[in-house]
């Protein structure tokens, strides 16, 4: 699926299951069970496509193989960055260079006679130090980073390591853009076009008719006139009404056009300043481009012209796509220009290409960056080569933003969490919905950017309209009959959507209904068919139980639009858009804000969007190039705001989405660009404290002058005290007064309380937090703010006392270390001080066996289909954990369990290689809950299984047991500790709870486990 192919991660990072794995090879069995083969089954050959390139089969828990860590010394590519700094950041200090790090509010100047002196300085110091370890240099840098890349033996890397003039050797790593373009034209579209045709006056739409060349706005500090965005990404299409002005280079910019395949000096018009290309790296490892690819600036995936436009496209009053009528587009700062800086190849490239075009970009004379690249599960290390070279980019003042990433479904997959760069999530600003009603009145509310025919039309799936062996249930090419589907709306699952649509299309049908039986994201595409698009489970399982129900006579009726039930509000966090903490280092709050990111439409290149100019795209990388935007506005408004302040009033002005107010989704809120333009109030670190950062090993960022505050795993025995400091951008004298929001169970002050500041002035106030009744190892949020007369600024805080285990995710994870057995239990705390605890001792788990008809093998979900059983308990009060778990006897049965609470899925175990299930809650809130087993493929016609459940009290006494201890454990070590039953157990498992305590405060322990076994 072409906007999907990040989302379909999901199969194989959450599930653990089958999915949508595998094309049935056989017609599914009914109720009887008697088939082999089910619709949707393991262990196929049928591959998910990943954002990196590469295919990774569902239903596995790795999804990405790390590259080599930093202190890795196998063979292969490294970056070696050099111990003297970079031009950027170079103040002085060696015999007879002169500083070349620009002074506040002045531009970097490369040309300078101490720049020329310093830069040869560093190319020797970079030629004696390769010559001393026998290397060849693939690529070196100056402006931004001071070093090299190179392929380098395992000798070699350690020989560099043990050179004084060398500060870091790191394993050179792959990127990629986290929403890859598709591999292939559309039937009928345009084929990829060879060089000689790629000389167009005009870009034009499939139907023929030329797009309009765009026009600047009013230059003016509104639009971003004078400033140069310089985009990091897959190239540009420079004959995109977007980009069809000539404009004057400004008198700053120094750098150049490079021609090459495809693109010639023309292609620089001046709205495109510059373009280059950065391939050493990744010709050195793979010795050509992609196929498909030119090695010139030339886009040819669509990527990178879709950011440089959102960012600084031209001003339409309309664009049309398959000759439908789409609107105006604009980019965020439309009189802007654009410098381009080509650095992946088919949507990858290495961080030694990304670096040399930063380096590039700096020196060329770009005030901003947008840089929407990242990991597939985020950033696994702080202070990156590519996090350093931004760190001396903003250090030059040149502002950067960077996509968060598009891994919603796991909290903590931040990409480019650098606290100096504006990490950027994505929102929903458009509902795009549309509706199906099925014959039994039920309505589905889903998405879909196409025309959708009226009236009601029969339904038929996919599977059951086709060959199954080729694929129908996913309706693939070539799988279904014309008899079966003319005039008919089929259902298919979620594969490729477009090679879906295509041949429902050619065989006849009049439309498409999509479903995901795992669930996926909520993102459209236009796919100029009716398609309409149910991103849930839980729809998939209502759709694919209809169908069963009723085979023969399934009818549907689509219309465009719906009830907004799709998302929570407008606008609203979008569900693939990262989310924090920040894993790799405490105190750095990300994302830092939200912005339009879902069905964004935007200039693209035709040679990989099937012949479109515009096209509709989604993910974070939509959402950076908005924010990148903005700063060129805000940079030709205040030319002397640093990075720093930028970012600052983009932050402290933003607003709050629906749907949620927690910053570790939204940061500080979706971004408000008029407000940001006045802000009254900034908050922004020091060069110093940034360069400190980026030299600890360990880093700590709260202290960071940052307007936010991250207290992930802090010591909830003792007080934490950080200080903002705020200075005054406005034109007037002004008195702010602080005020705290949220943070239920925390204390905090704000010390002093108000502030008056002149234009220009600055205060430093001491905020202290302390954790109060706030429960242990849970994330609480909330905000402070300061509000004056005239303006407001406000900064999200969120804190997590670290109690027993510490996590590197948000709450929705598994608590890993809270389940544990009591013969060898073990604990790693966050508090240091004497440690007693109690425990409830041992209470069993009541299993009780059930038999149910079974369904539809290898079926969907749906609390209401055939093959579930739905069974009740109530939880009361002061519970400390609850634990559901099934099994069967019969080893050709699989279940799934699903615990719900109302409406409100709580925890699902669906691992498609057993039926032992369980599912658990930590101090669940009280009420009822419900636990649901499904029978996905059942042995037989009659499924028979046990379900066992425990629900563990806080204050009850149960059966006697010893509990074995440290009496003083020291923070972050790991303790072990024993609950010994005092009589033997009867046969089965038991379950207790452990609390502990420190110095009189409680801190929730443990959920124990164990049985007889476990003591012989």
């Amino acid at each position: 699926m072409r906007r999907l192919a990040i989302p379909t991660l999901v199969l194989a990072l959450v599930t653990g299951t089958t999915g949508v794995a595998g094309s049935a090879s056989a017609a599914p069995a009914g109720p009887s069970g008697g088939g082999s083969t089910g619709y949707f089954t393991a262990g196929s050959d049928k591959k998910v496509p990943l954002a990196d390139g590469a295919d990774r089969r569902p239903g596995g828990r790795k999804a990405v193989d790390q590259q080599a860590t930093a202190d890795d010394t196998r063979p292969g590519r490294y970056i070696v960055e050099l111990a003297e700094e970079p031009l950027t950041s170079y103040a002085g200090g060696s015999a007879g260079l002169a500083r070349t790090r620009p002074q506040a509010g002045d531009r970097l100047d490369v040309t300078s006679a101490p720049a020329r002196a310093y830069r040869g300085h560093l190319d020797a110091q970079r030629s004696a130090v390769a010559a001393a370890a026998k290397v060849q240099v693939t690529a070196s840098y100056t402006t931004a980073f001071n070093g090299f890349s190179a392929k380098l033996t395992a000798q070699q890397v350690t020989a560099l390591r043990a050179d004084k003039r060398v500060r870091a050797v790191t394993a050179s790593r792959a990127l990629g853009t986290p929403t890859p373009p598709p591999t292939a034209p559309a039937p009928g579209a345009p084929a990829t076009p060879s060089p000689g045709e790629l000389d167009q006056s005009a870009a034009v739409d499939p139907a023929g008719k030329p797009e309009k060349p765009g026009k600047p706005g009013k230059p003016g500090p509104g639009t971003g006139a004078g400033m140069v965005i310089g985009v990091l990404d897959t190239g540009i299409w420079p004959e995109s009404a977007s980009f069809a002005t000539k404009m004057t280079a400004p008198a700053t910019w120094r750098g150049t056009c490079q021609t090459g395949v495809g693109f010639v000096a023309e292609h620089c018009n001046g709205k495109i300043v510059g373009a280059r290309y950065f391939a050493d790296s990744w010709l050195a490892y793979g010795g050509s481009v992609p196929e498909g690819e030119m090695l010139s600036p030339r886009d040819m995936s669509g990527h990178g012209t879709h950011t440089a436009s959102t960012a600084a496209g031209l001003s339409l009053p309309n664009v049309t796509i398959d000759g439908r009528r789409f609107g105006p587009v604009s980019g965020v700062a439309p009189d802007a220009q654009i410098a381009v800086y080509k650095v992946l190849w088919g949507g990858m490239g290495y961080d030694a290409d990304i670096i040399a075009g930063i380096d590039a970009a700096v020196a060329d004379g770009v005030q901003v960056i947008n840089f929407s690249i990242g990991s597939q599960l985020g950033d696994w290390e702080a202070n990156t080569p590519i996090g350093i070279a931004f760190l001396n980019a903003t250090l030059a003042g040149v502002f950067v933003a960077a996509s968060a990433g598009n891994t919603g479904i796991v909290s903590g997959a931040i990409s480019n969490a650098a606290p100096w760069v504006t990490t950027v999530g994505a929102a929903v600003t458009k509902l795009d919905e549309a509706t199906a009603k099925l014959s039994d009145g039920t309505k589905l509310v889903g998405g879909s950017l196409d025309a959708l025919p009226g009236g009601v039309r029969p339904l038929v799936f996919g599977d059951q309209a086709g060959t199954p062996d080729l694929g129908a249930v996913y309706c693939e090419p070539g799988s279904l009959d014309p008899a079966k589907i003319k005039g008919k709306v089929v259902a298919c699952a979620l594969s490729d959507m477009f090679g879906s649509a295509a041949e429902i299309k050619a065989k006849g049908g009049a439309a498409m209904m999509v479903f995901d039986p795992v669930g996926n994201y909520r993102i459209n595409s236009i796919f100029n068919f009716p398609v309409v698009y149910l991103p849930t489970e839980k729809q998939a399982g209502t759709l694919f139980n209809y169908l069963m129900r009723h085979p023969t006579d399934a009818t549907v009726s689509l219309r465009t639009g719906g009830d907004g039930s799709s998302v929570p509000g407008l606008p609203s966090v979008a569900d693939f858009s990262s989310t924090g903490p920040d894993k790799t280092t405490y105190g750095v709050f990300k994302p830092d804000l939200v912005a339009p990111g879902s069905n964004i439409i935007a200039a693209v290149s035709p040679a990989g969007n099937f012949g479109r100019d515009y096209d509709a795209y989604s993910g974070t990388s939509m959402a950076s190039p908005y924010v990148a935007g903005a700063a060129a506005v805000l940079r030709a408004a205040h030319p002397d705001w640093s990075p720093g302040a930028v970012a600052s009033a983009l932050r402290t002005t933003a607003t709050d989405t629906v749907g949620t107010s927690n910053p570790l989704e939204q940061g500080s809120g979706f971004v408000n660009l008029a407000k940001a333009n006045d802000p009254g109030l900034v908050i922004q670190p020091t060069a110093a404290d940034l360069t400190e950062f980026s030299e600890t090993d360990q880093p700590d960022g709260k202290e960071l002058n940052l307007p936010a505050i991250s207290l992930r795993e802090y010591d909830g025995t003792r007080p934490v005290t950080v200080t903002r400091t705020l200075t005054n951008v406005g034109r007037t004298k002004e008195t702010y007064r602080s005020s705290v929001s949220g943070l239920p169970g925390m204390r905090a002050t704000v010390s002093p309380s108000s502030v008056t500041l002149a234009p220009g002035a600055s205060a430093t106030v001491t905020i202290t937090l302390r954790r109060g009744s706030a429960p242990w190892d849970r994330y609480v949020t909330g905000s402070i703010t300061w509000q004056g007369k005239a303006h407001s600024a406000r900064i999200p805080v969120a804190a997590r006392p670290w109690g027993i285990t510490p996590r590197p995710y948000a709450d929705d994870g598994e608590e890993f270390g809270r389940m544990t057995n009591g013969a060898f239990g073990s604990i790693q705390p966050g508090f240091t001080g004497p440690f007693a605890g109690r425990s409830t001792g041992y209470t069993p788990m009541r299993r009780t066996s059930y038999s149910m008809p079974a369904g539809v093998y290898g079926g969907v979900f749906d609390p209401k289909a055939a093959g579930v059983k739905k069974v009740d308990f109530t939880v009361p009060a002061n519970t400390a954990g609850i634990v559901v778990e099934t099994n069967t006897e019969d080893p050709n049965t699989n279940l799934d369990l699903y615990l719900y609470k109302g409406d409100e899925l709580i925890y699902s175990s669906d691992r498609y290689w057993t039926s032992a299930e369980q599912a658990y809650k930590f101090l669940p809130e009280p009420g009822r809950y419900t636990a649901y087993v499904f029978a996905q493929y059942p042995g037989g016609p009659v499924v028979d299984f046990q379900l066992g459940h425990a629900v563990i009290s806080r204050t009850a006494t149960y059966a006697g047991a010893t509990l074995e201890l440290p009496s003083t454990v020291e923070r972050g070590m790991t303790y072990g500790f024993t609950l010994k039953p005092k009589k033997p157990l009867a046969e089965g498992d038991f379950w207790a709870y452990t609390e502990w305590n420190t110095n009189g405060t409680v801190v929730p322990g443990n959920l124990v486990y164990t049985n007889q076994s476990s003591w012989e």
